[in-house]
């Protein structure tokens, strides 16, 4: 892993992710577990009971303000406010594409550190695409937020808002489709979710629990990334936790993914595959590659059929991402028949593949391209 320089800057090699030291978001009712609420609630001369109220409000009925939770008695409302519910994200910036089902939005944080979450409705489904960190200490050079450097880690209950607002949009219908639900969360935005693993984890869990716990979104609707911490892939193998794996390789060979992907200079593409299929093995869930199509770069038949040798007769799937281009950035998409190439090797192999949906192109979709214009 890495830690951070005086300047800021990440220095790979290391085995600690150390974050700038700032003031702590207040606590949320979202931070805690169901036992941790009704100590909490406990604390503060109240039944424990109203816990259970709390949580059913928030996770159930996606209601943050306790003044209008009219079961709770008037007395304890703005006491419950000032514990529990914080403010914790503000709307800076929203974004709409695809007849307003892909829906992007630029959240401010309590210290102003800016993140970024996505909406996507599909006929089948409701993917929200969350943030992790403010920023990301990983320095992939194509990657806008890595250029960005680390701010922060966020809370577990900073994560777990961004769900919730996009559940709120959507059981209010001001998401095309009328009232629905979010189904699937991918931790796809902004950070590397592995770096900040306490409170991924645990939002995680605040998401799949049902109702009152959490959110009671099927674990096997929740995928977490990562560009390969090993120590921590094979920490969450054993969390009981069957979410999908998707493992950033974007190259196979370790002299290209150590200028992509500056962590495989501590951890090479043989140990990270190694940890995913242990992964696989434990929880019996496939695990996506996820593979970035970068013209010139990473693009090349031959490096196509490299990946499917490493990954062939695995509990696997690849999918291949066009690059969403940063703004004055040297890196840019694969041509079109190199992309098409490249499936067909994969596909030689008997690796399955599939073309991400290039949803968001339009309203700067690459997680990290909003903050920095802001």
């Amino acid at each position: 892993m890495s830690t951070a320089s005086p300047s800021g800057t990440p220095v790979p090699g290391q085995l600690t992710f150390v974050a700038p030291r700032r003031a702590k978001p207040a606590r949320h009712l979202a931070d805690l577990t169901m036992a941790e609420r009704r100590a909490a609630v406990t604390e503060l001369g109240e039944k424990p009971f109203r816990a259970d109220q709390l949580s059913r409000h928030y996770f159930e009925k996606l209601n943050g303000d306790p003044a209008l939770m009219t079961d709770l008695p008037a007395a304890a409302r703005e006491k419950f406010a000032a514990a529990f519910f914080p403010s914790l994200l503000t709307s800076v910036r929203e974004m709409t594409t695809d007849a307003g089902t892909t829906r992007k939005t630029l959240w401010r944080l309590f210290d102003g550190a800016l993140v970024e979450s996505v909406l996507m409705r599909y006929t089948d489904r409701t993917t929200m695409c969350v943030s992790s960190q403010a920023g990301c200490g990983m320095n992939c050079p194509f990657c806008a937020t890595g250029q960005a450097g680390l701010t922060r880690n966020m809370t577990t209950a900073e994560i777990v808002e961004q769900v919730v607002a996009g559940a709120r949009a959507l059981a209010a219908g001001e998401v095309p489709g009328g009232p629905g639900r979010v189904s699937n969360v991918v931790f796809m935005g902004m950070g590397e979710p592995l770096a900040n693993y306490k409170a991924v984890v645990g939002a995680v869990r605040r998401m799949v629990e049902p109702a009152p716990d959490g959110l009671g979104i099927s674990a096997r609707g929740i995928t977490v990334s990562t560009v390969g911490l090993v120590p921590a892939i094979g920490k969450l193998a054993g969390e009981g936790l069957p979410v999908t794996l998707a493992l950033s390789l974007h190259a196979p060979d370790d002299e290209l993914r150590d200028t992509l992907v500056p962590i495989n200079t501590r951890w090479k593409v043989a140990e990270v595959l190694d940890a995913a299929w242990d992964y696989a093995a434990r929880t019996k869930r496939r695990v996506s590659i996820e593979y970035a199509l970068i013209k010139d770069i990473n693009d090349q038949e031959w490096r196509a059929d490299l990946l499917g040798k490493l990954i062939k007769n695995k509990l696997v799937h690849v999918n291949l991402i066009p690059l969403n281009p940063t703004p004055g950035s040297k890196w840019t998409a694969s041509r079109p028949q190199d992309e098409r190439a490249f499936v067909r090797r994969l596909e030689f192999h008997g690796v399955p593949v599939t073309v991400r949906d290039t949803r968001g192109r339009e309203i700067d979709g690459a997680c990290g391209q909003l903050a920095a214009a802001e």
